[in-house]
């Protein structure tokens, strides 16, 4: 039986208590995770959070969740790491098209920028969409070069 691949989860401060309600998905749906930031730090940075759940994502070629307060710092935190393709979903439709057009691989969430039924929502449609591949994999495979030049 081949290895499941698990999702590395973290957030900062700002993100803690919605990163936590995310977990319950992951949970319900038997989806094995790893929680980089299990314990509530007051005074954190997302950008090392970001860039540690980044470099983690990459090497074990799996996808990731980041949680902070608008989901920007991370989104472009985590961006700054080779082969990241994240994206910030504020709904369904945002997180749905993140990955049929641009095959993200880490999901930002913006806890002060969304409930808690809409993250869970984002985060189970960006978890179940898969990559149309087609003239979007053209794109991608665009953002893919230029990162190797």
């Amino acid at each position: 039986m081949e290895k499941k691949k698990s999702i590395i989860i973290a957030s900062d401060h700002a993100g803690f208590d919605l990163k936590e309600k995310l977990k319950e998905v992951l949970e319900e749906n038997e989806i094995l995770f790893e929680d980089l930031t299990p314990v509530f730090v007051k005074d954190d940075d997302y950008p090392d959070i970001a860039f540690k759940a980044a470099r983690k994502v990459m090497r074990e070629k799996t996808r990731g969740v980041l949680v902070c307060g608008t989901g920007t710092g991370m989104c472009i935190a985590a961006n700054k790491v080779r082969g990241v393709r994240a994206a910030v979903a504020y709904d369904e439709k945002s997180a749905r098209l993140s990955r049929q057009h641009n095959d993200s691989n880490v999901l930002c969430i913006g806890a002060r920028m969304v409930d808690e039924i809409t993250a869970k929502n984002i985060l189970k449609t960006w978890l179940t969409t898969r990559f149309l591949e087609g003239r979007h994999a053209r794109r991608v495979e665009k953002i893919k070069k230029y990162e190797r030049e």
